[in-house]
């Protein structure tokens, strides 16, 4: 039996265990880093640290307090909060206390909230600050089983009219009951830990569906001590790794990074505003980070549109430069594969030399100059964009998964990697395509099922344990899997001919760098239309060089300039498509599409029908009373 395999069997049944074994090989390394912003307001944040004796300290007396307060193995503690350090925290109290942590973003409004709190059944709820705290008491009627609801925020944990006596605690006041009940009973926590078994529920995390109510993915603690160890086993990080956590903690992939970083003891530097990571990155100087694809092609529209900005001979060699980073991506990843080694020919080594100097160490250090490594899943990434980041010395390494499988079923392998893929499948992972293509999983990161619907699991699960995942994909003779589209969001035009939409959107964003989302329409219709919303920044920026300084994004989307200038990235995008892919018709959209309007899943997934229907005058128009081949 391999070194993997004897890791990943010999796995302990949760993570709570596994918590308690880093504490102790590890007690005074450094775990998390976590920003204090200036109490003026103004000036960067102050990043302090906890080691993981510390971060046990405060998880210890989370788990205390909430079984001081009722809390029973297996009973649902909902964590409604933006990534930060005391998600983590609370996260793992819960866990430690036998429970299990229903998850909940910010985002989600009053009603929904209400309807993932009571179906869950969750006793508890640990809420960020007020806005948080609003929506449970809104909804308090429809919530009987509701015991408590702990704030963060300990200056926003305040009682109102009508709240049930000590309904309200802060973090901070459940931490010291904790640590009272501790000290009474002292081993409590541990007997907890103990007596957690492989298949008890850890986790349910709400999928944010298209259409209708959410369905809970009931994870057990198993999933996680595997994934912990599948983590490790793949040796992609160590315990000398700095990583950057931005991701949302309820959505499965960036939950699956701390049991990650648990089984491998690494720095987890935490802070969930998307809007400070270009300010963080040269702080917290990551050699290892996770992103969802839309970060890095904002990271690439920048750029571009900083080269612009430069004026026209610096554009021109940025141009040169993204060019010859995508040929020596191309050529040195085949050669690697064909050779073992990763070469170029002499005059494209010696033009990428050229380019690093000129363009691709300044854009490293952008990153922080560190970035060994960066993840990116949740949703395909543009090769084209793959292949420039990968030219310019920052590896991405695509990895595939679902809730259902806990996050992490297939990540690319370290230098090794294949732009384009999402690599092989972790150990203890088992992987087939069926006739129609859809990828089929099985192994100890599938879900138990979903939560109080035994018809809706059995179309995905079957009762040998594989599970449907939707997606349609293809394996390479040496294990690599490429994901082609989701079988649901296949097109098949009124021709016959079936369209992967994804992989033509993927293609117009490596094309044109001011698109932010687009959308490719054509299902039982006799050609291919697109929605495209541009990117606010790059799109202003080139308006203000083109005779529209200082109007608003309304009026510069909707000038004709845009329209033609758009119109020549469609031309460009079409001459490499087949005649029945290409894009006949277009409309740039008045707004960029976004999570508030339900046009964006929390993970920044494209919500296909909300679009369509939120548009579908857009669409109609482009339809109406035309005919085309």
């Amino acid at each position: 039996m391999s070194d993997t395999q004897t890791l990943i069997d010999n796995r302990p049944p949760s993570v709570a265990t596994l918590f308690l074994e880093r504490v102790e090989a590890t007690p005074e390394r450094e775990a998390f880093r976590y920003p204090v912003p200036p109490a003026s307001g103004d000036g960067p944040d102050d990043w302090r640290s906890l080691t993981w004796k510390q971060s046990a300290d405060r998880v210890l007396s989370i788990a205390a307090g909430l079984i001081d307060v009722g809390v029973r193995p297996e009973e649902r503690v909902a964590i409604a909060s933006a990534t930060c350090l005391d998600w983590i925290l609370a996260d793992l109290g819960v866990l430690c206390a036998g429970a299990a942590t229903t998850t909940v973003y910010p985002s989600t409004n009053a009603e929904e909230t209400a309807y993932i709190l009571a179906d869950s059944g969750s006793r508890v709820m640990i809420a960020e600050n007020a806005e948080q705290l609003v929506k449970a008491r809104e909804q308090r009627a429809q919530l009987p089983d509701l015991a408590h609801v702990v704030v963060m925020n300990e200056a926003d944990a305040l009682t109102a009219p009508g709240d049930p006596e000590d309904w309200v605690l802060s973090l901070a006041e459940l931490e010291r009951r904790g640590a009272a009940y501790l000290e009474l009973n002292p081993d409590v926590v541990r007997k907890r830990i103990d007596a957690i078994t492989a298949d008890q529920l850890a986790t349910l995390i709400y999928t944010s569906g298209t259409t209708g109510r959410p369905k809970g993915v009931r994870l057990p603690h198993d999933n996680w001590a595997y994934m912990a160890r599948a983590i490790e086993s793949t040796g992609l990080v160590t315990g000398e790794d700095v990583q950057y956590l931005w991701l949302p903690l309820a959505h499965v992939f960036g939950k699956v990074l701390t049991s990650g970083q648990i089984a491998v003891g690494h720095v987890t530097a935490v802070d969930g505003r998307i809007d400070k990571i270009i300010e963080n990155l040269p702080v917290v100087r990551p050699t290892y980070m996770a992103a969802v694809p839309r970060i890095f092609e904002k990271v690439y529209n920048g750029v571009v549109a900083k080269a612009r900005a430069g004026g026209p001979a610096k554009y021109k060699i940025f141009m040169w430069a993204a060019g010859v980073a995508r040929d020596y991506a191309k050529v040195s990843q085949d050669n690697l594969r064909r050779t073992g080694s990763r070469t170029a020919p002499l005059g494209l080594t010696v033009k990428h030399a050229v380019a690093d100097k000129l363009v691709y160490a300044k854009l490293r250090e952008a990153f922080g100059g560190r970035l060994r490594a960066a993840v990116s899943g949740s949703a395909a990434l543009a090769p084209d964009i793959g292949f420039f980041f990968s030219g310019a010395g920052i590896n991405i390494l695509e990895g595939y998964g679902l809730t259902e499988s806990s996050a992490a079923s297939f990540v690319n392998p370290g230098e090794t990697y294949r732009t384009g893929t999402v690599g092989r499948p972790l150990p203890g992972t088992e992987v087939r395509i069926a006739d129609d293509g859809e990828i089929l999983l099985r192994g100890p990161g599938i879900m138990e099922g979903y939560h109080g619907l035994p018809d809706r699991t059995a179309e995905v699960l079957e009762s040998d344990g594989w599970f449907h995942t939707g997606d349609i994909g293809e394996l390479s003779s040496d294990g690599f899997l490429r994901i082609t589209d989701r079988k649901k969001d296949l097109i098949k035009t009124s021709g016959g001919k079936y369209i992967a939409p994804a992989e033509v959107e993927g293609q117009f964003k490596a094309v044109c760098p001011f698109v932010s989302n687009i959308l490719v329409h054509g299902a039982d219709r006799n050609f291919c239309t697109a929605l495209i919303a541009l990117d606010e920044p790059s799109i202003t920026a080139w308006g203000a060089d083109h005779g529209m300084a200082g109007k608003p994004y309304a009026d510069v989307v909707t000038s004709k300039q845009v329209e033609e200038m758009i119109g020549g990235y469609v031309s460009r995008l079409n001459e490499g498509l087949q005649r029945w892919q290409t894009i006949k018709k277009f409309r740039i959209l008045p707004r960029d599409l976004d999570i508030e309007h339900g046009e964006l899943t929390p993970s920044l997934k494209l919500k296909r029908p909300v679009v369509e229907r939120e548009f579908k005058h857009l669409i109609d128009e482009m339809y109406d009373g035309t005919r085309e081949a």
